[in-house]
């Protein structure tokens, strides 16, 4: 379904009913989230929006940072009613939700961020988040799944909707993260206006942002939770869906809002 929030026009996929779960996705073009969202719309109404540039429709030239996608979207909950809402951001997603999270949490209960990109952790020498646009594509294949042969990279051997999908977010991610690079300055010294429950899922393999990054960005966040997932790297609901779904789902119910007290 499409909904045009103050002239941004954008699609929302819907799958499932129940509680309201909002699945930010990766948005990289060396990710496919599809098959968790179906994974996760068997345990809730999940609504996955397709960020401005990403997806078919047009691009919104005013849309230029992911504080503008955060207000989009917090826009978007006033207008489908949401509450109780699980909010689940993956990479680039991840970071959305958090500038969404430091906004308000009014109709948020329980946050998880799976492997989320958005600050800056070492001193300006040091590189946090790998350069993914710079690397060549078996490093960068390396760097994000433990499995390399998840990601097809041979652009005969996928459709040609795939590789538009896959053009478009890698125009549309550098759009939104190029400089600085996939972090906003800020960020980091206002996490800790973030008032819902919040769980860091994190890849232990993960080579795009390391671990290591992952745990201090969880301790800029009050009262968070951090749960490493084995096997995985920067997309653990890809490598290691069933593992990840049942880590989101422990602690949405352990942190979900009785509507009606």
């Amino acid at each position: 379904m499409e909904y045009d929030i103050n002239g941004v026009v954008f699609s929302v996929e819907t799958q499932g009913s129940g509680r309201d779960i909002l699945y930010l996705g990766a948005s990289s073009w060396f990710a496919n989230d599809n098959p968790f969202i179906a994974r996760l719309s068997a345990h809730g109404r999940v609504i996955a929006p397709v960020a401005p540039g990403f997806g078919p429709g047009p691009v919104d030239r005013r849309s230029t940072t992911v504080d503008d996608l955060a207000y989009l979207y917090l826009d978007l909950i006033e207008r489908m009613k949401l509450s109780n809402i699980l909010l689940v951001g993956a990479s680039f997603g991840g970071w959305v939700a958090a500038e969404m999270a430091i906004k308000t949490c009014e109709r948020i209960s329980a946050i998880a961020l799976i492997d989320p990109l958005g600050v800056k952790i070492g001193d300006r020498l040091t590189r946090d988040i790998a350069d993914f646009y710079g690397l060549p594509d078996a490093e960068l294949r390396a760097r994000a799944y433990v499995d390399p042969s998840i990601f097809v990279s041979d652009v005969k051997a996928i459709s040609d909707e795939e590789l538009a999908r896959r053009m478009r977010a890698r125009e549309s991610l550098a759009r939104y993260g190029w400089s600085p690079f996939m972090h906003d300055p800020k960020l980091a010294q206002r996490l800790h206006r973030v008032t819902a429950p919040t769980q860091f899922i994190w890849g232990a393999r993960d080579a795009i942002v390391s671990p290591a990054y992952g745990r201090a960005y969880a301790a800029l966040v009050p009262g968070s939770r951090f749960t490493e997932i084995a096997g995985a790297a920067h997309f653990p609901q890809i490598e290691q869906p069933a593992a990840t779904l049942d880590a989101i789902l422990s602690f949405a119910q352990a942190n979900s809002r009785n509507e009606a007290a």
